[in-house]
């Protein structure tokens, strides 16, 4: 492959089997004629490799090709992930929109592609990271909040950063809910007075991702030398890009430092998805280092690590800690996160779907803990009373059974079912 190739692929975006270009790509492709011809590493048709990879799935920026960053998508195939990446578009159109709409279309393409690689053979689907620039560095975190089949998210100076209004007009994201693994690069400073300028004061109302972040690992990594287009190796090589951007450099920063800090971007993203979906112990300690100790030359960049603290009080965690800790501490386990976040309530309907898979499965015990759970939340549910007791008698648990469908009685006492579920258990009703 050459970059030249990879323009081709341009021609049938969105037309399939009728190459066209439209005058916007051909205009970017006309600023990548200096580089058309370089070689890349990646070749047409190589056949697999043997076994499974980890899967990284790469979400372009807005509007952008799908091979924006073909340098760092081959540089991580090379070192044995599989890397897949679709076109940033929007819900209705081909171009990206800035809003909802148009963050959810993005990620609902990166969830398909995750489902994509499931019909793969050599995918291993139980090791899933998103790796998404600018624009796509905020629809990876919207599509980790409802698809928890991704396992780690790295962010190239990525707009959760900056449209905070956005996450918080989502309703259903929530950083400080997350326990995910997180590698965030920032462009070199980047000032208040920037912020204020460059995006609207309802941009900027929302909650700030990077310090909610605290129950999944955090490494930030500073890159003084890089400016926001740099994060992308196509970007770097357009000619016309790089006429527009020249000017926000940082300090005396050259266009030659930015290809050195790509590198490092390179590095840093490769142990980081080494650490985290191959459990690397090694990779982890390599981030866990100073810059100078892993040889990044000085004044290149700046890294913070912070470790996950605490468990987050939300129905996934409340989920994990259950799996953690056994069914029977269900309860303790809910009032320590009431105790920790006192408006916090488990949805009804999300602990009655939870309820019956036990059953289910046969797994009885289970099941009667989370219905005891249930009626302690809902305590004028009179339906989980009944299913309470019908679970209690199939696990022999007799005098259970029959205060379960008292109480269900109580709360619906013209219920003739109920009173012919305690006549077979031999008991009076009043």
């Amino acid at each position: 492959m050459t970059v030249g190739g990879y323009a081709q692929l341009l021609d049938t975006e969105t037309t399939f089997g009728s190459p066209k270009l439209s005058f916007d790509w051909e205009d970017w492709v006309h600023g990548m004629a200096p580089s058309l011809k370089d070689p890349m590493w990646s070749v047409r048709d190589a056949p697999s490799a043997a076994g499974r990879f980890p899967v990284v799935i790469y979400a372009p920026s807005f509007s952008a090709m799908s091979w924006e960053n073909a340098d760092l998508c081959e540089y991580l195939a090379s070192h044995g992930y599989l890397v897949l990446a679709s076109p940033d578009m929007g819900a209705n159109t081909r171009g990206m929109t800035a809003d909802i709409s148009g963050i959810e279309a993005q990620a609902r393409d990166i969830s398909f592609l995750i489902s994509f690689a499931r019909t793969l053979p050599n995918a291993d689907i139980s090791e899933v990271a998103v790796a998404g620039f600018s624009w796509g560095g905020i629809s990876n975190l919207f599509a980790a909040a409802r698809d928890n089949r991704i396992s780690a998210l790295v962010a190239l100076d990525g707009s959760m950063r900056y449209y905070p209004g956005l996450i918080k007009q989502s309703g259903y994201v929530h950083p400080e809910e997350m326990t995910l693994p997180l590698l965030y690069f920032t462009q070199g400073e980047i000032t208040v007075e920037d912020q204020s300028r460059y995006f609207t004061s309802k941009d900027n109302e929302g909650p700030n991702v990077l310090n909610a972040w605290t129950h999944g690992d955090l490494l930030t990594v500073h890159d003084l030398a890089l400016v926001h287009v740099e994060h992308s190796s196509m970007y770097q090589r357009n000619e016309t890009t790089w006429a527009a951007y020249e000017k926000d450099h940082k300090a005396d920063y050259s266009r030659s430092d930015g290809i050195i800090g790509y590198a490092w971007v390179a590095r840093y993203t490769l142990h980081f998805l080494d650490a985290y979906l191959k459990h690397d112990a090694t990779a982890l300690s390599w981030l866990k280092q100073s810059p100078a100790q892993n040889g990044v030359p000085p004044h290149f960049i700046a890294v913070d690590f912070r470790a996950a603290t605490g468990t987050p009080v939300s129905y996934e965690a409340f989920r994990e800690e259950v799996g953690r800790q056994g069914f029977e501490h269900a309860a303790d386990i809910y009032a320590a996160m009431l105790k920790a976040k006192s408006d916090f309530k488990i949805a009804q309907v999300s602990l009655e779907d939870w309820s019956t898979r036990p059953v289910d499965n046969g797994h009885l015990p289970e099941a009667v803990a989370i219905l005891k759970l249930t009626v302690q939340i809902y305590p004028e549910a009179g339906g989980d009373f009944e299913n309470l007791g019908e679970v209690c008698v199939k696990s022999g648990q007799k005098q259970l059974a029959i205060e379960a469908f008292r109480k269900a009685l109580q709360l619906d006492p013209d219920n003739a079912a109920l009173k012919a579920k305690l006549n077979e258990l031999q008991v009076i009703t009043r």
